[in-house]
């Protein structure tokens, strides 16, 4: 039985992310063709041991709450334990730095009763794949009173501590003025034990639209991919019943990631392409992200463009971004080709 409780906070707003978060969380942004955010840190709580997790969300979590269901496909729809979803009440001027003391005391009861001695408090924007396990024992082994983990110096707002601790801390927020975890391992006076847990694989903090673009094609190389995909270590998702991707005679596809029921006719090269997204006869579609349902017509050229869901691109339609400032198509737009004047 594991000795961690997991806490995901799906409550963190991202500006430079607005265009992909208008109608859902950034917890629920979908990546990697067929993946959403909050799969990775659920998938390494689940890998890790953790048997019950805590999700505080915040905003546009309806998508979150569909996305997640019951728990089934990361084991988590259990008699005892399992996937807790804990919408919040409201609250002014609510901090939405990690571990959010405010949000946390609303469900407060929920740490007293829960069995388990330690807690880890993670973010749903960091995308990689993490032992919590081992970043306990190391908790443990130092005697620290909270342990942040950090991939090369950098904090990923993750953190490991005594669940007493954090229910000390949660109660005492109004006089100590500390306003969540996070906080408290930035602030320089004080006397708890601040240590940090090194974590070495490939790890991806998404807090742009650049960001968000250079880690998606990142995936496109072995490295970054068998790093955040292992064999051992799976990162589980929702399941849908898709048919193959049919492609027809004279479509082309290069070093692209394709999921199941999409239907190519075109040239496919460098780009993800998530499920049951169709691109039409002589379209080239170049370094591109192409969401869920998001349909291109005849012949169209898109280069470094990110297509949100649902998205209709009209026939003989040419799109361009570039790498540092790909073009953004938010969920349900449709674009069509220019008219000459």
């Amino acid at each position: 039985m594991s000795r961690l409780l997991g806490v995901i906070d799906a409550a963190t707003v991202m500006g430079g992310l607005q265009d992909l978060t208008l109608n859902r969380s950034v917890a629920s942004i979908p990546f990697a063709g067929r993946y959403r955010f909050i799969d990775f840190v659920l998938s390494n709580m689940v890998n890790s041991g953790v048997s019950s997790v805590a999700i505080f969300p915040k905003h546009q979590y309806r998508s979150l709450m569909d996305h997640i269901g019951s728990g089934k496909n990361w084991d988590l729809d259990r008699k005892r334990d399992g996937l807790f979803f804990f919408p919040p009440y409201f609250e002014p001027n609510e901090t939405t730095s990690i571990g959010s003391f405010a949000r946390l005391e609303q469900h407060i009861e929920f740490f007293k009763r829960s069995h388990q001695d330690y807690v880890v408090i993670a973010n749903s924007y960091v995308i990689t794949n993490v032992d919590f396990e081992e970043a306990l024992a190391e908790h443990l082994i130092h005697d620290y009173d909270i342990t942040e983990i950090q991939h090369e110096g950098e904090s990923l707002e993750m953190y490991v501590l005594s669940k007493s601790l954090l229910v000390e801390l949660i109660e005492n927020r109004r006089t100590s003025q500390f306003i969540s975890v996070s906080d408290v391992v930035k602030q320089p006076l004080h006397s708890f034990n601040i240590g940090s847990y090194e974590h070495k694989s490939y790890t991806a903090i998404i807090d742009s639209i650049p960001a968000y673009f250079k880690h998606s094609m990142d995936l496109l190389g072995h490295a970054a991919w068998s790093q955040l995909f292992s064999l051992d270590r799976p990162i589980y998702t929702k399941v849908k019943d898709e048919p193959p991707t049919k492609y027809a005679t004279n479509a082309q596809v290069s070093d692209s990631m394709i999921a199941n029921g999409a239907s190519i006719e075109g040239t496919v090269e460098s780009s993800i392409v998530s499920r049951a997204v169709k691109i039409g006869k002589e379209s080239v579609v170049k370094n591109c992200i192409v969401m869920q349902k998001s349909q291109i017509g005849k012949g169209c050229t898109l280069e470094y463009v990110i297509l949100d869901k649902d998205v209709k691109v009209l026939d003989g339609t040419t799109l361009r971004g570039t790498a540092e400032k790909p073009l953004v198509l938010r969920k349900g737009s449709i674009r069509e080709a220019a008219v000459a004047k």
